[in-house]
């Protein structure tokens, strides 16, 4: 049998160590909510500082803004019509090689730390979201601390690689769950391997009002802005969530700055990637709604910094260029030196961070959401596809054209131009179907993608799965 050792090193023969990667994202955390972004509630100095050093996509966005369907897509490099986890509980079942795999069958040390979301519930009410993930399900990872799915932070639970025994991270898990991390580095400290090592944190995901009390304490009596598009109506519920969604953040720049210092200590920081991204966004009352789902910019614009010294230097960059939960798994593939393999639907970026290509003339990331979720039935939402630029969101219905803002002159999309410029909606619906059918993308009903994805818990607690009802009504004149 072949080592790993001798496969990487005849992998890059006269091309010298692969770069580590560690990829360190949370739930839920919107790009907005962010200091070097501008928000004067985020207390995020350590972000702020990474954002310094690293090459920042400033449009990324999460296509389909719901957590297993992103998950899917990191692990797969696929869109979710093709991985078919097009809602929450799904298992993942890949059609080609995924991340985990990819990198270990190149030698690398492979860790997985906190929360996975893509084993799925098929029993219809949550019931493997507690339970431990069998080896076959992991894909590729070989370090396991890992949960299905809570949000119990400060009475959370993990398995340890292969042991069915429940145990309990100390106090709030995203700290533990970062020192964990942190052991698992300098233990690599003097290895000649490279490791791939993702932390995948649980805040500022809500319950809102459970961050250690250092950091609620911050939040308590504190004035919050609230974005412009957040009705009146809303703004005393909003500013408490948001005290809360606050609290979590600055917990989690904590965990971030704590990665980077263990780094630096072991002289690894200049030849690792370190990604900080999320999984989606979160509404938080703008617009008059909440959770995430939507194609508005709350809940589909997240955090994407990636900071690769050796590769790309350590200055800041920025890039108009949407990037996409597909496209993460081609471009550390792509920065690592490593095959992309043919099952991958998304783009490698890897060549425009390293200064080898440019921003195309009008890139776009695909949004799309195949299902119909009770949320959004209750806003009457019907499923979508949709296109983000880097100046405009295009979203159209099962209806028809639904959705056009130009982000330029309207950051907080109050003032929807579907009917008003019919040139620009044109030209963004040629392009819309451009990617629809690069993403093999039929753009047919909800429960179409309910049914292939056998998906009976959704159709046990959604009750219908049909098409929602035209959304024109509410959204086309709320804020003219």
């Amino acid at each position: 049998m072949i080592s790993r050792r001798a496969l990487l090193q005849g992998a890059v023969a006269g091309r010298g160590k692969r770069p580590n990667v560690v990829f360190v994202f949370g739930d839920q955390w919107r790009a907005q909510a962010l200091g070097y972004q501008g928000d004067p509630n985020a207390h995020t100095p350590e972000i702020d500082k990474l954002a310094r050093e690293s090459f920042q996509f400033v449009n990324a966005v999460s296509g389909l803004p719901v957590c297993s369907p992103y998950r899917a897509s990191l692990m797969t490099g696929q869109y979710a019509v093709r991985h078919g986890l097009v809602v929450n509980d799904v298992e993942l079942r890949p059609n080609g090689p995924t991340l985990g795999q990819c990198f270990r069958d190149a030698g690398y040390d492979t860790a997985y730390i906190g929360k996975w979301h893509i084993h799925g519930s098929p029993d219809g009410r949550f019931g493997r979201r507690l339970a431990p993930i069998p080896a076959a399900s992991r894909f590729g990872f070989d370090y396991w601390r890992t949960c299905e799915c809570t949000h119990d932070y400060n009475h959370s639970l993990y398995y340890a690689g292969d042991d069915t025994t429940p145990r309990y991270w100390d106090g709030y898990d995203a700290f533990a769950q970062t020192e964990e991390a942190c052991a698992f580095l300098r233990r690599r400290k003097s290895s000649h391997d490279p490791y791939f090592l993702v932390l995948s944190l649980g805040p500022p995901h809500n319950p809102y009002g459970t961050a250690p009390e250092e950091f609620a304490a911050l939040y308590r009596d504190r004035k919050i802005r609230l974005r412009p598009n957040v009705p009146r109506a809303a703004a005393e519920q909003a500013t408490k969530d948001l005290r809360g969604y606050y609290a979590h953040i600055a917990a989690l720049d904590r965990c971030v700055g704590r990665l980077r210092d263990t780094l630096d200590s072991n002289g690894q920081a200049e030849d690792t990637i370190f990604v900080f991204a999320s999984d989606h966004g979160d509404m938080l009352h703008s617009q008059g709604m909440t959770m995430k789902q939507q194609p508005w910019e709350e809940s589909l614009r997240v955090p994407f910094l990636i900071r690769c010294p050796r590769l790309a230097g350590g200055r800041s960059r920025k890039s108009v260029t949407p990037i996409d939960a597909p496209d993460i798994m081609p471009t550390l593939l792509g920065l690592a030196g490593l095959p992309i393999p043919e099952s991958v639907q998304g783009t490698n970026f890897a060549p425009l961070i390293r200064g080898f290509a440019k921003d195309a003339n009008e890139p776009a990331a695909l949004l799309n959401l195949p299902a119909s979720f009770s949320v959004m039935r209750r806003f009457g939402i019907a499923e979508y596809r949709g296109l983000r630029t880097p100046r405009y969101t295009y979203v159209r219905s099962i209806h028809g054209p639904w959705l056009l803002y130009d982000n330029h002159w309207d950051p907080y999309q109050m003032r929807n131009l579907v009917e008003s410029q019919p040139a620009v909606r044109s030209r963004l619906d040629r392009k819309l179907d451009e990617l629809l059918k690069k993403a093999q993308d039929d753009f047919l009903p909800g429960a179409r993608y309910i049914e292939r994805a056998n998906a009976t818990h959704y159709r046990e607690t959604n009750n219908e799965v049909g098409t929602c009802e035209s959304p024109w009504g509410d959204w086309r004149s709320t804020w003219k």
